[in-house]
């Protein structure tokens, strides 16, 4: 928020701006019928809690009776940061695994392009 305040401001010289070179790879798991028709209403399970190299990030996904369950197409976006392509892969295609719901699917090709350019 600070950041966006002073770039509004006109003071963004003001701000210390920490940069982390870890690459950042994301994937998006949607529901059952995406795109044309998603299906609403499914119950997500184990969705872990953010780690100091993963995220989950919420996006077509509700509470209901103290339940996650599936609101839109794109339901959720795992994202993790690491030393490199190959690494940041890995990890995020082995968190996206463990997170349920009836009808995930998610592409398994993301990152492939950027391993063809640097190894």
């Amino acid at each position: 928020f600070e950041l966006f305040w002073h770039a509004t401001d006109g003071t963004l010289d003001k701000v210390d701006l920490v940069w982390d070179r870890r690459v950042a790879l994301g994937v998006v798991l949607a529901a059952h019928g995406y795109p044309e028709a998603p299906r609403k209403g499914d119950r997500i399970a184990n969705v872990p809690a953010e780690t100091a190299d993963a995220v989950v990030f919420h996006a077509g996904t509700t509470m209901e009776s103290g339940e996650l369950r599936t609101s839109g197409g794109r339901v959720l976006c795992v994202t993790v940061l690491a030393d490199n392509v190959r690494l940041a892969q890995q990890r995020a295609y082995e968190v996206a695994a463990r997170i349920q719901f009836d009808g995930v699917q998610y592409r398994r090709d993301i990152g492939h392009r950027a391993l063809g350019r640097n190894g």
